[in-house]
């Protein structure tokens, strides 16, 4: 019996490879996500504290110094805010592409497996074809050989 050989096998372990690639890479820019997501909050967190000194400062004796400088900390806190929310929208963006890719090379990896299957069952037939045929005249042969 002859070994099936895929013409296009070089093809599917390339697709492969990318596949591979783009599940890394998606992993690395969700692992980036996580990271900026992980200190908007610790950044929201620390604006609370802010707001809390802030309403424990107007309660107590006031002294206007502090007040102040709580209210620049949460200005730029705010500032600080707005600007990681920014990050984690591109991190959100970064996270979707990669998705696309990866999802684009598992795909195309699907696509070129499905041929390889469909090249393998052809190899079967052309097989099973070649082996009725080699029965068939070693049946005529034998047949041939009884009617002399």
């Amino acid at each position: 019996m002859a070994r099936f050989r895929y013409s296009l096998q070089n093809i599917l372990n390339i697709k492969e490879k990318m596949e591979t690639q783009a599940k890394q890479e998606f992993g690395t820019a969700q692992a980036a996500l996580n990271v900026e997501t992980e200190h908007l909050e610790r950044l929201k967190e620390r604006r609370r504290e802010y707001e809390e000194q802030s309403a424990r400062l107007l309660k107590g004796k006031l002294d206007l110094r502090a007040i102040e400088e709580n209210k620049e900390a949460l200005l730029k806190m705010d500032s600080i805010v707005a600007t990681q929310a920014i990050r984690v929208e591109r991190a959100k963006e970064n996270v979707e592409a990669a998705r696309e890719r990866m999802a684009e090379a598992m795909k195309e990896r699907k696509m070129h497996e499905t041929l390889r299957e469909k090249a393998f069952e052809a190899f079967l037939q052309e097989e099973n074809h070649a082996e009725s045929k080699a029965i068939d005249e070693l049946t005529s042969y034998t047949y041939g050989q009884k009617n002399r």
